[in-house]
């Protein structure tokens, strides 16, 4: 009798098991999702090769069966917005539902941004924001050049609260908010994006058949032996080149370390950390650690609260120390370093802020950012002169291996499990990883849309694509700006792809940051477009001047813009335009303003005009051809007997 039960038992747990292995759903379809209204809703999964799947959603029923592969599909009619509600799918329940509207975000780190990295700007309305209306789920890393995935790792939808909202896309955030405001349904948003990558990671293999040296290069990353072999080859080298430095590194193997308050550096030299001259050698870079030291006098009542320390971006890594004691670290240089002090690190009189950073080149503290030690009602500023000593000087840094620039990875991986879905619009943010060869971008980036459209069988799906913002130094002298390039190729395919628009932000970037804080203003931005092309605000002026045609009439050019975003806005000193002739050499224009509506250019250099460029630099910081809503005009160039509108 007993091993009879004991069988028993057995059999009953294998058999619960296997129930519960029986019916799985996409992982993208959990608790908390945001499913699209007014469009059928596909469910989808996998099960065992013939089971009978039976799904119930708000009183319906409906009912499919496994194919021999395992894979099932059926689809739910079209609902309204509402919710929250269940769905129950065999034995598994989901819960939380909400029908409203999902967007799809995807791009490089723009995109990628979290809220948390533009609190100094946006701290007090972040911190407080509740809305259980607002759900947000971000797509894990992957990029699997095989072939196309049918699933995702995990997916975990949150609701919009005080402690989620730091982890959200700060543009997501604020988009999500807007778009709200303007629907009162819920709002979903995925988040599929990859700091870094390029283009093509986010292309089909359909969508790349016209690229063939970009096929080429997936073909090359197809081989798992490959890819271990570099990730290997990378990590070996990275390693091997740490521990050198570590080893060959003066401050971390004297018999005092330098970041110990006990360290004597009267024969340290003095340097100014903002020179361009820094952690160099007749102009030559010195790899490897660069140590700095700065003191700071604090009063009592300082010394008694805690404070946090402020240094700016560095490049790359840091670690730092506040009177001997570790305090922070960051591995590479685009997140600014925001470090918390606790009082027991501080005292009264003298305190000693060190800094140990490593570089794979030329070391440097990015100017015209926060460098203090700041409380609540007070701040120290830092100086710009800082005792300075090399540690250790290093071989140039093995490069390593971008996976996320493979052609296919991203969108084999992160895109293709959620073709499935609908979307009421699509989010891109991407260009900075293909500043390099901007010529490519137009054709790119329109068969990416062409095929993404394909993918998720919307073929009017809107694509509202964020220019690349100003970055970097503004040039006295006219230039051929591969940023500048790229963000024509951006402009330009929005003018021939329906359904497409252009976000531009080139007031709203930071020419030391390639990652500007302003995400707020940039999502009203896209959110005018979403206003116009998706929810039907006819008179809605939704982009700054558009310009579609150019004319020459003697030595001078006139531009004309779209109607309805050609109310230009007066000012008394047009910026930013350069007029070229036969020769192709471009020369500073003068412009003005006429009939309220168009641009009159010219230059006393280019007596037979040809071409106009605008704001065509890395960072156009003087261009100021807006209409009377402040709305910037996109950069753009035109050429003789062109037109690139109707």
């Amino acid at each position: 009798m007993k091993s009879k039960i004991i069988s028993f038992l057995f059999i009953a747990f294998i058999s619960f098991l296997h129930s519960e292995a029986k019916v799985k759903l996409a992982t993208v379809l959990s608790d908390g999702m945001v499913l699209q209204r007014d469009k059928p809703i596909k469910i989808w999964g996998t099960a065992d090769a013939g089971e009978r799947i039976i799904i119930e959603f708000r009183k319906k029923q409906y009912e499919t069966t496994a194919s021999l592969n395992g894979k099932w599909q059926t689809e739910l009619i079209a609902t309204k917005a509402g919710g929250p509600f269940e769905m129950k799918v065999n034995n598994l329940l989901i819960k939380d539902i909400f029908v409203g509207d999902v967007w799809l975000c995807s791009g490089q780190s723009n995109m990628e941004l979290t809220a948390a990295r533009v609190m100094d700007r946006f701290g007090d309305e972040i911190c407080t924001d509740e809305n259980e209306m607002i759900r947000y789920v971000k797509t894990p890393y992957g990029n699997n050049v095989n072939k196309p995935q049918d699933d995702i790792s995990q997916m975990h939808w949150v609701s919009l609260n005080r402690k989620t909202a730091p982890s959200f896309s700060a543009l997501a955030y604020f988009f999500a908010k807007e778009m709200w405001e303007e629907t009162k349904v819920p709002i979903g948003i995925i988040n599929s994006s990859w700091g870094g990558s390029s283009i093509e990671a986010w292309m089909s293999e359909d969508a790349l058949q016209n690229f063939s040296e970009q096929l080429r290069e997936r073909d090359i990353y197809k081989s798992d032996e490959y890819r271990k072999l570099c990730n290997q080859a990378s990590s070996l080298m990275s390693k091997f080149w740490s521990e050198s430095l570590y080893q060959g590194d003066k401050g971390l193997n004297d018999s005092i370390r330098w970041y110990s308050p006990e360290y004597v550096d009267s024969n340290w030299q003095e340097v100014n950390v903002f020179s361009t001259s820094l952690g160099t050698i007749n102009n030559h870079p010195i790899r490897g650690s660069h140590w700095f030291r700065q003191e700071v006098m604090l009063t009592s009542e300082q010394a008694v609260q805690p404070a946090v320390l402020r240094l700016g971006c560095l490049i790359d890594a840091d670690s730092v120390y506040v009177n001997g004691i570790f305090v922070g670290t960051t591995a590479y240089q685009y997140p600014p370093r925001i470090y918390p002090i606790p009082s027991s690190v501080l005292k009264v009189g003298k305190n000693q802020i060190t800094i140990r950073l490593i570089s794979s080149g030329r070391p440097a503290f990015i100017n015209d950012k926060p460098y203090c030690l700041a409380w609540k009602n007070d701040t120290i500023h830092l100086s710009a002169i800082w005792k300075y000593r090399t540690g250790c000087e290093m071989p140039p840094k093995a490069p390593s291996i971008s996976f996320q620039n493979v052609p296919t990875g991203m969108y084999n991986s992160m895109i293709n499990p959620l073709r499935k879905l609908s979307f009421k619009g699509v989010l891109w943010y991407q260009g900075e990883s293909n500043t390099g060869r901007p010529d490519k971008y137009e054709a790119l980036l329109t068969s990416m849309i062409q095929d993404w459209r394909d993918k998720l069988e919307n073929k009017d799906l809107p694509f509202f694509i964020v220019q690349l913002a100003n970055f970097m130094q503004t040039h006295s002298q006219p230039i051929n700006s591969n940023w500048a390039a790229l963000r024509e190729a951006q402009r330009k395919v929005t003018l021939k792809v329906p359904n497409t628009a252009l976000a531009v932000a080139i007031d709203l970037g930071e020419w030391n940051d390639i990652h500007p804080l302003n995400k707020k203003d940039l999502a009203k931005r896209i959110a005018l477009l979403a206003k116009k092309m998706v929810y039907g605000h006819k008179n809605i002026v939704y982009n700054g001047p558009i310009c579609s045609s150019m004319s020459v009439e003697g030595t001078k050019v006139i531009l004309s813009f779209k109607t309805g975003t050609n109310d230009l806005l007066q000012v008394s000193e047009l910026k930013g335009f350069t007029i070229a002739g036969d020769n192709g050499h471009f020369y500073w224009a003068k412009a003005q303003i006429i009939d309220g509506n168009k641009v009159l250019v010219w230059s006393d250099k280019v007596p037979r005009p040809i071409k106009v460029r605008y704001a065509w630099d890395d960072n156009p910081k003087d261009a100021n051809l807006k209409n009377k809503l402040g709305l910037p005009a996109s950069p753009f160039e035109m050429e003789k007997q062109t037109r690139t509108l109707p």
